[in-house]
């Protein structure tokens, strides 16, 4: 089909910055209106945004746009193109994995709170991690590059299973008032150390697999380790003050957003050059943030609006970019995400749910725990994107992985509310305790 005028600009001037930005700003303006349409669609259906959202990104892509509007694609998104999506879309990433680290909860509330949320959190990994690893040792030969190791490609698979979308997580208890409850403040602590623990076997994979040699990726890891330390051990300190300011006014000075902005982003290059994703630097700079809060309210209520409505449906827009589900619509694919869906699915939920009975938990609690920790929301996209810019995983295993992370997020609060109705979760909602501040890393934001 001829592709319309206003998709085909060519800009009559012999600025190539001025016809680079002609070409960027309709791409932008499609994206945030199919973002914001897709998004309030999911709401109207009782879904989080970001699930609408992140359909929006594989419906611009080869999947949907791409096969039906080829042309109009192609003008929309034309090679010159991608490269500015991709810098906006690290951007968002660095940024919003720094509010999320900053927004993340370290304390437990009760006695043997952490020690509860450590053992749901071990279950939350190790069970996926494992039923993941062991599809990826048999899926070696099948789904994975040819110069990634079966190792290599077994852990990588284990860890996307394994991550929880702690934001979202925060989300659906903050807005259900469970934020206080037994089971509120154990998820969350779980799923920040799942998180956590999820990105250091991230940066430890990409250290092995761009490192060019055992002694190469074991700098890599040290420095990143080291990197770590000084952020969270000399310049977490240094930071303190400027939260005891923050919590003292109420809010940030221009000056403050200087700081704030500036951290993640040197950080972020910083990881970089290490030989780690800028993420991990931008979620480490996050835990360095002062604690207060106030201070806590104040960033997310300046950043995150900007970052959730700018930047992250660039990213969702470039990772559709880069999913081709056509490719896995038949044939032995068809069979191998179903496999890879399951796992996923099931070492989660019933892990999670088991150990949370084992803890003492009714049966209710115990499967809504697992509805929860089982969603994957932005994080494993994340998680995927890394991995196929770095060349640890194929195309095909790439839609394989969207399609995980819309079902198994979508399937999240459905899950929940049917374990857990509203006149049973009030009862937890009434104990004692107090957690209230993580709300700010997410539910305030409605966003995940």
């Amino acid at each position: 089909m001829p592709v319309p005028a206003l998709l085909s600009i060519e800009a009559h001037t012999a600025d190539p910055n001025l016809e680079l930005a002609l070409r960027v700003l309709p791409a932008l303006a499609v994206i945030l209106l199919t973002a914001a349409l897709c998004g309030r669609l999911a709401l109207l259906v009782m879904q989080p945004r970001v699930v609408g959202e992140m359909i929006a990104g594989v419906l611009l892509g080869p999947t949907l746009l791409g096969a039906l509007f080829p042309d109009a694609q192609a003008a929309l998104f034309p090679a010159e193109v991608r490269p500015v999506l991709y810098v906006l879309s690290t951007l968002g990433l660095t940024l919003y994995m720094f509010l999320v680290g900053a927004g993340m909860d370290h304390d437990a509330r009760a006695p043997g709170e952490l020690r509860k949320a450590s053992v749901l959190a071990a279950s939350g990994i190790l069970s996926p991690l494992v039923l993941g690893g062991a599809a990826g040792l048999v899926l070696w030969e099948r789904l994975s590059r040819p110069d990634v190791g079966r190792m290599e490609f077994a852990l990588f698979l284990g860890g996307a299973l394994s991550l929880t979308a702690f934001p979202m997580l925060a989300r659906i208890l903050y807005e259900r008032g469970l934020q206080n409850s037994r089971i509120g403040r154990i998820a969350l602590l779980a799923a920040s150390i799942d998180d956590a623990v999820a990105w250091c076997l991230l940066a430890a994979l990409s250290a092995v697999h761009l490192g060019g040699g055992t002694g190469e990726t074991v700098r890599t890891i040290a420095l990143a380790a080291v990197f770590a330390a000084v952020m969270l051990g000399v310049v977490a300190p240094l930071l303190r003050p400027l939260g005891r300011r923050v919590a003292r006014t109420g809010r940030l000075g221009a000056g403050a957003v200087y700081v704030i902005v500036l951290v993640p982003l040197t950080a972020g290059w910083i990881t970089d050059a290490i030989g780690v994703y800028s993420v991990f630097g931008g979620f480490v700079a996050g835990l360095a943030m002062p604690r207060e809060p106030e201070f806590r309210a104040a960033l997310h209520g300046r950043m995150m609006d900007v970052v959730s409505t700018l930047l992250l449906p660039v990213f969702f827009a470039f990772s559709g970019l880069n999913t081709h589900l056509g490719g896995i619509a038949g044939g032995s694919a068809l069979w191998i995400f179903v496999l890879i869906l399951a796992l996923a699915f099931s070492g989660k939920y019933f892990g999670c749910s088991l150990a949370t009975r084992v803890m003492g938990f009714g049966w209710r609690e115990s499967w809504a725990m697992g509805a929860m920790m089982n969603a994957r929301g932005l994080m494993i996209l994340i998680f995927i994107n890394i991995g196929l810019a770095q060349g640890m995983i194929t195309q095909e295993l790439f839609a394989m992985l969207v399609l995980v992370a819309v079902l198994t997020t979508a399937g999240a609060l459905p899950l929940y509310k049917l374990a857990l109705p509203e006149r049973h979760e009030r009862a937890d909602a009434g104990s004692v305790g107090s957690a209230a501040s993580v709300g700010v890393a997410a539910g305030e934001t409605g966003f995940i």
